[in-house]
């Protein structure tokens, strides 16, 4: 009974730790490339150099969508449903905009005048939509997110990928100041820290470790904190795939698969409490992504990276009691990155 009770208790908490904060939070990324792994090729293999290029002026449009989304599901017999109602929390987002190169150094790296063209902004909580913005529809574009539109910033993109330095966000963080949650929502977007997150590339190598041959590898490490469940870190293994000629163009297909990893944990798991919910459940999870680079123009055709984690918590009483529909809870973490070119 006593076992009974605690699950219960644990239930609760569950509810209101998971269902009202959106999505898994990345907390950092520590770049730890591998000398590529060479495996022996063919004569006519040619090594390929895996990197950004910037012309002056040059003028390309991107849309990246980024989704984190938290759900839980309570199955089997539960004392009153009505409480231990599930359900998804999280937003989706989705923001087309042009990247026009202004400058660049001695050293590749670009200054880049970043123009929102478009924008969609999906949130939820315990599946409620609490707002859904569309700037292509005009009864939004007056809407503290419609003022994002036509906005700029400058970012300092690096040939690897690393967004160096975020300037001017004053016009565009001054059009949006308001007090409502959308506004704040607008106001978050074109913060130092978000606009970081929207514009890196996490998929390429270290400049010393760029030529890759068909099979060669390389590797960093990334963590998540997950709330209640508790933090974990991985391993991503990039593997160049294929290098496949489309439209009069050389693109490089490079995939990514990741493992969880000790690696940062000492210092992941430091001054954490210990949570019964992460001790007590079975768990499965994804990672996986893809790069696709024009190798000519150095310019990314498309990349993605996927994280699903899932946990399962059954009663501990439930094997006790010979319960044939346990009690149990089962808890799902989304989190996605893509860009893809438009133009």
């Amino acid at each position: 009974m006593r076992q009974k009770r605690f699950f219960i208790a644990l239930l609760v908490a569950v509810i209101s730790a998971l269902l009202f904060t959106a999505g898994c939070a990345p907390v950092t990324e520590k770049t730890t490339v591998e000398a590529p792994k060479q495996i022996p090729k063919a004569p006519e293999t040619q090594q390929v150099t895996l990197t950004l290029k910037f012309t002056e002026q040059d003028s390309t449009t991107y849309k990246v969508t980024t989704e984190t989304e938290r759900s839980v599901k309570f199955e089997g017999s539960l004392p009153d449903e009505d409480v231990f109602k599930g359900g998804a929390t999280g937003n989706k987002i989705e923001m087309t905009f042009t990247q026009q190169i202004q400058t660049i150094d001695d050293r590749g790296n670009a200054v880049a005048k970043i123009t929102i063209e478009a924008l969609k902004y999906l949130a939820k909580i315990k599946d409620s939509t609490v707002l859904d913005f569309d700037s292509s529809k005009a009864v939004h574009q007056n809407s503290p997110l419609g003022k994002l539109v036509g906005q700029s910033y400058t970012i300092k993109l690096s040939p690897t990928g690393q967004v160096l330095e975020v300037s001017d966000t004053g016009d565009a963080q001054t059009a949006v100041r308001g007090g409502s949650s959308e506004a704040k929502a607008a106001l978050k977007l074109v913060s130092s820290d978000e606009i970081k997150q929207r514009h890196a590339l996490r998929t390429l190598p270290a400049a010393d470790k760029n030529r890759l041959r068909t099979g060669d590898n390389y590797s960093s490490t990334e963590s998540f904190s997950f709330g209640l469940m508790g933090s974990k870190a991985y391993e991503k293994i990039y593997t160049l795939k294929k290098v496949k000629d489309a439209d009069n163009r050389r693109v490089a297909v490079v995939e990514m698969d990741a493992i969880p990893t000790s690696e940062m944990a000492e210092q992941l798991y430091e001054g954490q409490p210990t949570s019964n919910f992460s001790q007590m459940s079975d768990s499965t999870e994804t990672y996986t992504g893809q790069l696709k680079l024009d190798l000519a123009a150095g310019k990314v055709e498309e990349s993605f990276e996927k994280l699903l984690s899932e946990w399962l918590v059954v009663d501990p009483s439930a094997r006790q009691q010979g319960d044939t529909e346990p009690a149990a809870v089962r808890m799902t973490a989304t989190h996605l990155y893509r860009i893809e070119k438009i133009d």
